[in-house]
């Protein structure tokens, strides 16, 4: 069932009559510039067409108790403003993880003074848990908008963005970056979107149109609280803090140039240098891509996605064998331009990038191999960029 009609009927299910309205948030994958939004550096993510759908309707003008429905745990959460500081349901029970996605939102929307309705919802999605394609942004944004939708207010799509950074930066506990959120809320089909973390200007690239974006499930999970991710994110303040001894005004590795970071890296301990020269590197990498992407030279940017892939791996040291397996099996394939780990790694997905006329056969064989030499069960999905959250006629 499709997951916006699996919302639909959840909520008729729970409480008894038609939601008033949904909304969907997109996923999102990462083309290129990864573990740099953290860095203040250039991202290259594409909202795509899966997505998180929220069924919902006001819980009445005496209700302060928010009813959430999670069809896809087939679970409830219930809370209050209140309830909400303490991160806890209306009973006083501390909020399961997924609860703790949406009750952010709701906390963040109440710091910034909007309003933030009693609602009772449903919600269901066919994002992968877990897997790198941002299935938390998605739900945030989801939310986000559906609070805007009944609290009668409206931001510019980058602010929503920022506020459910802040529910899952401070809430949530996950130090992410602006990436995952801005993508979610941001989206525009058939484009890539190129996001300067600093400065938050975006502009849109162009998806060449005779490529396929191919997103391929390792099915290894990862939890991003329990995983290095914050020790990663350590790496790259204290080279920050160590280069700016010689490098004065630097603020983070955005400043940090090549040249730059060859001539001085023998100041860092070698686990800092290598994560700093991942970062310093993979900013310079996106800023390459661009005039090849404008100028339709697909094959130099597929053999960039093969550099960063290595970069991960070996710099960054956030693959996992699964991983570098599905991009070996990729690289062999016919029509394959480039592939990569996407997201932060740790287990998740790869992005690969495909002849459009191959891409069918493509993610066939691309799991089959990875089937035959792991017995686990991969998902591949052919993907198309998309537009990002929006409410929907109903």
């Amino acid at each position: 069932m499709h997951p916006r009609d699996l919302a639909v009927q959840t909520f008729q299910q729970h409480f008894h009559h038609q939601p008033a309205h949904i909304v969907m948030a997109p996923a999102r994958v990462n083309i290129l510039g990864e573990h740099v939004d953290y860095n203040d550096g250039f991202v290259l993510p594409a909202a795509i067409d899966r997505a998180t759908y929220v069924a919902f309707s006001p819980a009445g003008q005496a209700a302060d108790r928010s009813i959430l429905v999670a069809a896809d745990f087939d679970e409830q959460a219930t809370f209050t403003p209140d309830s909400i500081l303490a991160k806890a349901d209306a009973d006083g029970i501390a909020l399961s993880g997924w609860a703790r996605y949406p009750a952010g939102v709701a906390w963040a929307l109440s710091e910034a003074c909007l309003p933030v309705p009693a609602m009772h919802a449903a919600f269901a999605s066919n994002v992968p848990i877990a897997a790198g394609l941002s299935s938390s942004a998605s739900v945030e944004v989801a939310f986000g908008l559906a609070w805007s939708t009944l609290g009668g207010w409206s931001v510019p799509s980058m602010d929503l963005a920022l506020l459910c950074q802040k529910a899952e930066n401070q809430y949530v506990g996950m130090n992410c970056g602006i990436m995952d959120q801005f993508a979610s809320a941001c989206g525009v089909a058939d484009r890539l979107l190129l996001l300067d973390c600093r400065s938050l200007e975006w502009e849109t690239l162009p998806v060449p149109g005779d490529t396929a974006i191919v997103i391929a499930d390792t099915a290894v999970r990862r939890s991003l609280t329990d995983s290095a991710y914050n020790q990663r994110r350590w790496a790259c303040e204290e080279a920050v803090s160590i280069l700016s001894a010689e490098l004065p005004g630097v603020e983070s590795l955005r400043d940090v140039s090549v040249d730059d970071f060859n001539r001085l890296c023998g100041m860092l301990p070698q686990e800092i240098e290598k994560r700093a020269r991942h970062v310093v590197e993979e900013i310079e990498r996106t800023q390459r891509a661009i005039p090849l992407l404008n100028s339709g030279e697909i094959a130099a940017f597929g053999r960039i996605l093969y550099q960063c892939h290595a970069s991960l791996r070996d710099l960054y040291e956030v693959s996992i064998r699964e991983l570098d397996l599905m991009v070996e099996i990729a690289r062999d394939l016919p029509g394959c331009l480039g592939a990569r780990l996407t997201g932060a790694g740790f287990g998740g997905c790869t992005v690969n990038l495909v002849d459009k006329d191959a891409a069918p056969a493509f993610a066939a064989r691309l799991a089959e191999g990875y089937r035959a030499d792991t017995g686990l069960e991969p998902e591949t999905y052919i993907c198309r960029a998309s537009s990002g959250a929006q409410l929907l006629a109903w």
